[in-house]
This record gives structure tokens, sequence and C-alpha cells, in this order.
């Protein structure tokens, strides 16, 4: 392979063809079912997926073959299926779903604008995970134009991730005759620990989410004649959440959502620190002089890693500050968000979430938790010889630096269920989610320089298959 044909190729077709069309995708508010209940009158995934067909059309590799699955009251599924020359079946996967807008975007950026600053694509999506159809074709293509040989690659890409992608089993069982049995993943919806090096995720959390809802009476009533004898249904909320977390540490105090972390893991978190150093605490946004629950490096990448997490996401029942009148309001609703490590089981982590926030009831007040389908984590196997030399090669040749394996602290559903559908496949799970990316937040932004290298890495990668 030539490389440097390979770098010009990229470089030119992502200039040309893949930012332009970044650009047009951004301004879709496509957001996620679970963020807009409305989705499909709203049509706003309708016309992403026009808009990745038609680009697709237009790019599609020498005899592939674009394939589109649409099953009544679900998200649609874009497959393309690229011919293989030689023996192998890579899987490559993306979504084009979509975050809420979130506030706190900065003057002159917004979630639905993308705009270009210092190679930087601000917008909504662009960067998680909207470029994985686009930078998959380019990579292919690359190849194919120096005449090399690819193994069968199917692109698989989905559009309700951000939602915990409740639709893919029914694709996977109506599909599993096109997935076949995938030798390699490559999922392209994960982060990089800098912009200076190839990184590949080794484990991912799962997900558990709960709504809470504590309510304590039919209507509002004056604070001032009531409080103090009708018990606060935030304070009954609070209660039950502390049955959860330690308020004090933060430490989750149901066993089952525990796990003993591998060795490896520890070691390969140690290596990040290595490289890594503070920026593992300094790539967070903080407020004036907030610190990290712990001061150990180690420790700090572990917890949002390989320990269970609670973050509260949104609420119900709360008036705007502003329109905060003397009331003791009838009740309270949070939105939980419980990460667990991966080899968690998460039906058990589930049940073990439902039963501590419904049980033994303060004041026998009404209490409704529904819990979301839980979403397993993941853990990669042992990578093979050939992937691990490849991954190597890839990164000293298009960063001139040495790769490096990190976990996430992020869910992605579909790895969980390759990994137990096909114990024998090798996986790649890499992204352009770096330091300050912030996807999820306000100002998410692609970085392009990144983005085209890795496309470069993913491509040689795809010719050194064996």
């Amino acid at each position: 392979m030539d490389n440097e044909q390979l770098k010009e190729q990229v470089n030119a077709f992502w200039e040309e063809h893949i930012v332009p069309t970044l650009f047009e995708y951004i301004k879709i508010p496509n957001k996620s079912p679970s963020f807009d209940r409305n989705w499909k009158e709203n049509g706003h995934m309708d016309k992403v997926l026009q808009v990745a067909k038609k680009w697709t059309e237009e790019h599609l590799p020498k005899n592939a073959e674009l394939i589109i699955r649409e099953s009544p009251e679900r998200t649609p599924l874009l497959l393309v299926d690229i011919p293989g020359t030689k023996s192998g079946n890579i899987l490559m996967y993306g979504h084009l779903d979509k975050q809420p807008e979130m506030e706190g975007w900065d003057e002159g950026l917004g979630p639905w604008s993308p705009v270009i600053k210092d190679n930087k694509l601000y917008g909504r999506g662009g960067a998680d995970d909207g470029y994985a159809l686009f930078a998959s074709l380019c990579a292919v293509k690359g190849l194919h134009a120096q005449g090399l040989e690819t193994p069968r690659i199917l692109v698989f890409i989905e559009f309700c991730e951000e939602s915990g992608s409740p639709d893919l089993p029914h694709y996977m069982e109506l599909c599993s005759d096109i997935v076949g049995s995938p030798d390699l993943v490559v999922c392209l919806d994960s982060g990089a620990g800098d912009y200076k090096r190839f990184w590949t995720t080794t484990s991912l959390r799962g997900l558990v989410g709960c709504s809470l809802n504590v309510s304590v009476l039919n209507e509002g009533v004056h604070s001032g004649g009531a409080s103090g004898h009708v018990p606060s249904s935030f304070r009954i909320a609070r209660h039950l959440i502390s049955r959860i977390e330690d308020e004090e540490t933060g430490e989750i105090k149901v066993k089952e959502l525990h796990v003993n972390i591998p060795e490896h893991r520890k070691s390969e978190t140690e290596d990040l620190v290595n490289i890594l150093g503070e920026e593992v605490v300094d790539e967070f946004p903080w407020k004036d002089n907030t610190k990290p629950s712990t001061e150990n490096l180690i420790e700090g990448v572990l917890r949002r890693t390989w320990r269970p997490a609670l973050s509260v996401v949104g609420a119900n029942g709360l008036p705007p500050s502003e329109n905060a009148g003397n009331v003791l309001r009838p009740y309270t609703e949070l939105q939980l968000s419980l990460r667990i490590p991966p080899m968690v089981d998460p039906i058990l982590a589930r049940n073990a979430v439902l039963k501590t926030l419904s049980e033994n009831i303060p004041y026998s007040a009404t209490v409704v938790v529904k819990c979301e389908e839980a979403a397993a984590g993941w853990s990669a196997p042992k990578t093979s010889k050939w992937l691990s030399s490849a991954v190597k090669k890839a990164s000293l040749e298009f960063f001139k630096e040495k790769d490096c394996s990190m976990s996430e602290g992020g869910t992605i559903p579909f790895m969980a269920m390759l990994g137990e559908k096909y114990p024998k496949a090798q996986f790649i799970i890499t992204g352009v989610l770096g330091p300050g990316s912030n996807a999820h937040g306000p100002n998410e932004f692609l970085h392009i320089p990144y983005a085209k290298k890795l496309t470069c890495c993913i491509a040689s990668i795809i010719n050194d298959f064996n």
C-alpha cells in the first residue's frame, strides 16, 4: 500500500465530500427517539436518512449494494454491503441519531449551526457519530483506488444508539443472513485520549436508566402552612437515592453493580496515565476551583471506566427558580443514569436498583420507578497478533506516535451484543471524541485533522487483515 497516496486521497475526499455533507447533517435536529417522541411525524430522521442515502449512492464502492430496512414503528437501518476480493468478513459500525441540544454553547456556536474554527467542526452529531458512515466508505475507497484486495465489508449504520439501541435486536435477527459472522468489528463511535496517536477502546460501561417519581400530595399547597408536617417529596427522593449512592463519597452501595477489575485493565490504565498525566483531569471543563473525586490519577480513570456511578440527568416537578413560589410541591421526578462496569449482568443490576428504590418507602409516599431496558457493558477479547501489529503500524505511520489503549465510561449497546453473539470476533473500537470534543454537551466538535488520520489508520488495518 502506498501510504502517501492514501493520505492524499483521504485528505481530499474529506475536504470535498465529507465535510460539506457533515455541514448538511449537523443542521438537521435528528434527535434520538428517547428525546423526540414524535420523531416519525417530525421527519428529521427521514431527512437524515435521505441525505445519507443520496451521498452513499454517489460514492458507492464498485459492486457494493446499499440496503435500507425500515420496519413499522422502528427507526431505520442503513447497510452498505461491499463484496470482498479476499476471504474474511468485516463489520463497520456507526449511528446517525443525536443527543438533544443542551444549553451553554459559546457565542457563535450552536447544535444545529455547523461552524469550522481552528480545524474543528462544531455542531451536534458530527463527532458522535455522523462521520462514521462517510469515513468508513472513504477508507474502503482509498484501498480500492490502489487496486488492493479487501475482505467483504458490511457498513452497519443505526438510528437509535443514543436511546440505547432498542431496535438493534430486531434488525440483527432480520438481517442475520446479511451480517453473517464478522471476523473483525470496526466501531467508530468511541474516544481518544489525545489527538497525537491512534487510540483503541478496550472496554465500555453498561447503563441502567430509571425515572424516580415521588408523590406526596394531589396538588401543591402553601409551604408555610404545610412544610414540616407534610414530608417533602424531594427529601424522600434524596433518601431513596442515598440507598444507591453514598452522598459523601459518591460510592455506589448496591453490590450487584460492582465487579472485580481485571489486573490487565489496571495495568492498561497505568500506561494511559503515564502517557497523559494531568490531562486525564484537565480534559474536563471544571468550574473555578472544583476538584475531582480523587487526587489519584489512576483511581480517577478507573472511577469513570470500571466502577459504577450515578448521575441525576433530569428532573420534573421543579419550576424554574424565577417562577418558584412558596409552594410545597406535590411531586418530584428525577431521571437517573447509572453506569455499570463491564461484566456486570445488566438485568441483575436493573432489578437490584428497582428493588432498592421501591421497598420500604418513607411515610408510605407514592413512588413509581420506571427502569428502561438495561444495556450491558463490554470488555474486549484478547487481541490477535496480526491486529496488534496492524494497529501499531498504522499509528506509527500516520501519527508518528505509538498507539495506546483505554477503557471508556460510555456505552455502545451494539458492542456488547456483538461480543456475546460472536465471541471469536476481533474488535477495533475507536473514534474522534478526544479532549474537549464534548459529545452530548455544548460545543461538541469533530477534530478534522485527527479524523483524517484516523480514516487512514482504519484503511491500513483493513489492508493488513488476515
